[in-house]
């Protein structure tokens, strides 16, 4: 077989550089039961002979706004991922892009094995001629202390094209948030309600709340039990699917098929490099279970390439990417807002190249 152009000459890393971003956030953002209002992270940008190519990497850590450590998310610390970045780049300086691999296997770092084998895939064209569809599951939570008629407003103002929306729950009393999902639906009956409970309730919690609400609406809830060893006995009591987020956080993580399981919300940040992600969802997909790509509350730059590989890897599924609404500023790539940050508004790093 005569080798092609490309794979006689691979495509060199003739430059790289990493910035640092800090995006603020208009109104507080839910992580799990904590709140962040500001959203931290770095650009990677890599160029090659025939194109530049940049990847948000922002791990899921840090702190709240009341300055408590965020629990339950990224392992790793942003820090921890740009010091490593800083040592990697003069390595990878006027290497080929297949190099780039070879560290995604090396990582112990989620984050940064997911950028640098997202960063490998565009450098390589795989994200070219994928459109990104106009298609979105909304995100409603209520803020602290709003009135249940603001969240109204909000579900009202839902296009007629929406079919399903994402709700926060275990976040306040049980009757509060039983009283909002009957809410909810009494404007939309048509709608299809996705749970995410970040395992909020305790077993006799998530059994009581569940009871009070039409099953025929639901179409899972995420992480409903504090002890996820009790979601098979939530749904043996109450017959309610349930999907699994947190859970693949954790290093230990295998797939395993439970009573009632029906999604894996996999958050790529969260969990490392696209040949991961491919061998979980595989493995799912044999078992019937869905698999459902998800924001780690990333910007822009992030969300535009989550959509991307959505519709490579999960295209019969809607990505749970509507967390953009609460950032004053985009990033890189415009979705609309009145400030798009660009390489030159960030704080440089550091940079490798050929001058």
């Amino acid at each position: 077989m005569t080798p092609t152009p490309q794979q006689a000459t691979p495509l060199t890393l003739t430059q790289l550089g990493l910035y640092l971003f800090a995006i603020d956030l208009d109104k507080p953002l839910p992580v799990g039961k904590q709140r962040i209002e500001q959203r931290q992270g770095l650009v990677l940008v890599a160029q090659t002979e025939e194109r530049q190519e940049w990847v948000e990497i922002s791990p899921l850590s840090g702190v709240d706004n009341q300055g408590e450590t965020l629990t339950g998310f990224s392992r790793e610390t942003l820090t921890e991922v740009s010091e490593q970045l800083a040592a990697l780049l003069p390595q990878l300086h006027q290497q080929p892009i297949d190099n780039l691999l070879d560290f995604v296997e090396q990582t112990a770092l989620p984050s940064l094995a997911f950028g640098l084998s997202q960063l490998h895939a565009k450098l390589a064209g795989k994200f070219d001629g994928h459109a990104i569809p106009p298609r979105t599951i909304p995100l409603i939570y209520r803020q602290s202390n709003e009135a249940l008629t603001a969240v109204s407003e909000r579900v009202a103002s839902l296009s007629s094209s929406v079919y399903a929306v994402k709700v926060k729950v275990a976040q306040e009393s049980l009757e509060d948030e039983i009283k909002l999902i009957h809410q909810i639906l009494a404007i939309r009956p048509d709608l299809k309600l996705r749970l995410d409970a970040n395992r909020g309730f305790t077993l006799e919690q998530a059994i009581e709340f569940a009871a009070c609400l039409p099953l025929e609406s639901i179409e899972y809830i995420e992480e409903p039990c504090q002890n996820p060893d009790d979601n098979q006995a939530f749904y043996h009591a109450i017959g309610m699917p349930w999907a699994l987020d947190e859970s693949l956080n954790s290093a230990e993580y295998e797939f395993k098929m439970q009573a009632g399981l029906s999604a894996l919300i996999i958050k790529p940040m969260l969990l490392g490099s696209i040949e991961k992600l491919q061998l979980l969802i595989d493995t799912a997909t044999e078992h019937g279970v869905r698999c459902i790509l998800s924001s780690s509350l990333e910007a822009s730059l992030g969300i535009e390439a989550l959509s991307r590989l959505a519709e490579i890897m999960t295209p019969d599924e809607i990505p749970g990417i509507d967390t953009l609404a609460a950032f004053n500023q985009d990033l890189i790539v415009s979705s609309g807002k009145p400030v798009c940050l660009q390489l030159d508004d960030l704080t440089l790093l550091t940079r490798v190249s050929n001058s």
